[in-house]
């Protein structure tokens, strides 16, 4: 969870403020509350684009800010400033306990998370790790070793990204949480052409370890070979079939669809206001027999990973589906604390600037127990997709469409022919209900993940094993 000197050397020493005043401050104004807590970040950013063969884009950012943020039963009174001063502090308390106002009795403060003293990564900055000229070189080999491997690459576009955050949060008790955070993420993305045809393939990888994993050639070859074989790959595509029929999606990244299909739909916030697909299902069969569901921040060095939520509570392995049976919900402290639950560690925020609610960390299908290749052979006709791009998701209806990035026929109980245009159409709770097959091959995304919800990002992890879904309507391009 990094070092809390180092912490408070950025948020008091370095801003001037006097720990003790900040304290009482952060005890009068929510003095008569259910919740709340001052939530303190400094972040820097950098970033690196590599594109057309010349160094396209370098940036370093540095933010730091505060979010002060009272609640009482439903309402949220909520503050942020990028200046860390005693004067806007206060500026902040008084806006935030305008929502006292009218109140009349007794509320208890709810005490704060207990700490675990869990460390899920290493307390460094990755952007001082690795100069920026070995950074500038190491995308310079990457495009010259993909327009060197083979003469139909035509363009070839490679990024390097790592992030040092820090946050520290201050409940009314005066106790004091903190987390110190490195992200680092690269990403490869070729164009491929051949008889005029042009096509696309990418691949990337990341987590909260040191960018200096992929300096040498066998980090980083690997992604790169991975974007060609991609890219060739859908140069031999053929109109994608449509209609309904079995599909077979491979383990990984595909559990993007799941987080989309199934995990908005099973956080607290939607749940308690009645307005998921999920509602009020709690204890009934939702899904198919053998399908296990979790969403667990505590793996080591996982993009979506922990060490506390934004509110300072430690993240957990939460069963969300267990063999088919919905078993709880992802929560953040508001929303437990009004349906009568535990905070199961997911309450999530963008920056300072956002007021944190329930958010995924890692989520992902357990494995089961038949062969990947058996679940291949038992299709006739059908639709293999290993990779997706991009897809959206109807919450209350639980409706999801998703585009395939890669895909193929099966045929006769073989992947044949690559196919491109595939876009895979259904719903959530259907879709769960019609898995017939889990394969024991689970894996976990390749740490490049990014959700979005209510106009805020945050970093996640999502996987799965093969698995089989009985039918699903695809919509393709074959005439």
């Amino acid at each position: 969870m990094g070092d809390i000197t180092a912490a408070d050397a950025l948020f008091f020493t370095r801003a001037g403020l006097d720990e003790a005043r900040v304290k009482a401050l952060v005890r009068d104004t929510l003095h008569g509350m259910d919740d709340g807590e001052l939530f303190l970040e400094y972040q820097q950013s950098e970033n690196l684009l590599f594109d057309d063969g010349r160094l396209k884009n370098a940036s370093f950012n540095t933010m730091q800010g505060f979010g002060l943020r009272g609640v009482l039963e439903e309402t949220t009174g909520y503050a942020h400033a990028s200046e860390l001063s005693e004067a806007a502090l206060t500026r902040a308390s008084r806006t935030v306990k305008t929502i006292t106002r009218g109140h009349s009795g007794e509320v208890k403060l709810d005490s704060a998370p207990s700490g675990t003293n869990r460390a899920l990564y290493g307390d460094f900055n990755p952007i001082g790790e690795v100069a920026f000229e070995k950074k500038v070189k190491l995308l310079e080999s990457i495009d010259a070793y993909l327009r060197g491997k083979d003469a139909r690459v035509r363009q070839v576009s490679a990024s390097a990204y790592n992030e040092w955050q820090v946050v520290e949060i201050i409940r009314t008790d005066g106790k004091k949480l903190h987390d110190v955070r490195p992200l680092v993420r690269m990403n490869i993305s070729v164009v491929v052409e051949e008889n005029g045809r042009m096509e696309r393939g990418s691949a990337g990888a990341g987590g909260r370890f040191s960018f200096a994993r992929y300096m040498d050639d066998a980090g980083w070859r690997h992604w790169a070979d991975e974007a060609l074989r991609q890219a060739l790959v859908n140069l031999q595509s053929v109109p994608a079939p449509a209609g309904e029929m079995p599909v077979v999606l491979g383990p990984g990244w595909p559990g993007v669809l799941l987080h989309e299909a199934v995990g908005h739909g099973l956080e607290g916030d939607f749940n308690r206001k009645k307005t998921s697909a999920f509602s009020g299902l709690m204890g009934e069969r939702v899904a198919s027999k053998g399908v296990t569901i979790v969403d667990d921040g505590t793996l080591p060095d996982r993009r979506g990973s922990i060490s506390i939520d934004d509110e300072g509570t430690p993240p957990e392995c939460t069963v969300l589906i267990e063999d088919g049976i919905l078993k709880g919900y992802m929560q953040d402290r508001m929303n437990a604390r009004l349906m009568g639950v535990k905070p199961t560690g997911n309450g999530r925020r963008e920056s300072f600037a956002h007021q944190p609610m329930p958010r995924m960390t890692n989520t992902y299908m357990r494995a089961g127990n038949t062969p990947p290749e058996e679940i291949i052979a038992s299709v006739k006709h059908g639709l293999y997709a290993p990779h997706f791009g991009g897809g959206q998701v109807d919450i209350t209806s639980g409706k999801f469409v998703f585009s395939a990035s890669e895909a193929y026929r099966i045929e006769n109980g073989k992947i044949t022919t690559p196919v491109k245009g595939a876009t895979l159409i259904g719903n959530g709770p259907e879709a769960m209900q019609r898995i017939t097959m889990i394969g024991t091959d689970m894996r976990l995304d390749d740490g490049i993940g990014t959700c979005g919800k209510d106009g805020q990002s945050v970093p996640v992890g999502v996987g799965q094993p093969t698995l089989l879904i009985s039918a699903m309507t695809v919509g393709g391009t074959e005439v």
